[in-house]
């Protein structure tokens, strides 16, 4: 068992490109599934989080939350330089309200739940941004509607509810965190938390192909529904790409971050929460039905962003960076 656990954790980045491909062609042969492929993405992602969260000792969360040059770093680079910066990327399809609305609802809000797991495996601190997901979620329900107000005009506002953003936190950190901490706490006298820690930590790899599988499947065949105007949306959400790898690096160096910080906070500026935003966009009126999709689309670059991130962040801010910065420090 250890050797294809081994092989996997080798291989991971061309399985995850595999399960986007095996999403896709899923989803675009047999439509049909859609609905139950969505039911499906919240308890796959609660086990892919419980599994991450397990990993990471409760403890070096404790002592991350009092890392307040890291939090703050995070903070800033999420709601002061990347709204600048979307604000830029949505006046190219200012002229279209729903696929404006849709770009501004997605990419103002940074990703709380699946990050955590993309930025552990490309060497980022996973505990630190753990700790600062609390209040990544409270200060994006209370700019949002402000960004909102500011670049797109107040009549939006009578449609946005924060209930999503409350019961994903609920069930997307809340709840599998609870359950690791549980566990760990189990596994520090019993045999049977051990083994669950070692079954959870193999099982890592599937359950993260699992995901992108299903939430690809879930999505694609509606994007491929509306692709020619969803085309707009596509190169913005790749120039967001680039440009938040450059923020979160510049950031993190400006701080004088060490190495898994920077990479952290990279991940962070990058992923943006589209599963827990989907259900906002899913509540405009008709007039605005693209708003959604074109959610879902940046969902769509981002999974293939990620899977490439996480073998190029290494790259970008490699381990040789931290003896400068302890240098400079000292």
């Amino acid at each position: 068992m250890n050797r294809i656990i081994g092989w996997w954790d080798e291989h991971q980045v061309l399985l995850y490109m595999a399960a986007i491909l095996a999403g896709a062609a899923v989803g675009l042969a047999a439509p049909q599934l859609a609905p139950a492929l969505e039911h499906s993405i919240e308890p796959v992602l609660i086990l892919l989080l419980f599994a991450t969260f397990l990993a990471v000792p409760l403890i070096e969360v404790g002592k991350a939350f009092r890392d307040i040059r890291f939090l703050g770093t995070v903070l800033v680079g999420n709601f002061i330089i990347v709204p600048a910066v979307v604000f830029g990327l949505s006046r190219f399809v200012a002229d279209d309200r729903g696929l404006m609305l849709g770009v501004l609802l997605v990419l103002l809000t940074p990703c709380i739940d699946y990050v955590i797991v993309f930025s552990g495996i490309g060497g980022g601190a996973s505990a630190r941004l753990l700790a600062a997901t609390p209040l990544l979620m409270l200060v994006q329900i209370l700019m949002l509607p402000v960004y909102l107000f500011l670049f797109a005009g107040g009549d939006v506002l009578n449609v946005i509810d924060v209930a999503p953003f409350i019961e994903a936190f609920l069930l997307l950190i809340v709840l599998p965190l609870a359950a690791a901490a549980t566990v760990q706490a189990i596994a520090r006298r019993h045999r049977a938390g051990q083994a669950i820690e070692q079954v959870m930590a193999g099982a890592m790899v599937p359950l993260m192909m699992v995901t992108l599988a299903v939430v690809i499947g879930s999505q694609i065949a509606a994007v491929g529904s509306q692709v020619l105007n969803l085309t707009r949306v596509i190169p913005l959400y790749v120039a967001f790409v680039v440009m938040a790898v450059i923020i979160g690096k510049i950031a993190g160096r400006a701080v004088r971050l060490d190495v898994p910080g920077t990479r952290a906070v990279i991940f962070s500026t990058t992923t943006r929460n589209s599963l827990v935003v989907l259900p906002l966009a899913l509540a405009l009126p008709p007039a605005l039905s693209i708003a959604p999709l074109a959610v879902v689309t940046q969902t769509l670059v981002e999974l293939v962003a990620m899977v490439v991130l996480v073998r190029i962040v290494p790259i970008i801010v490699p381990e040789h960076e931290s003896h400068h910065l302890t240098s400079a420090q000292s």
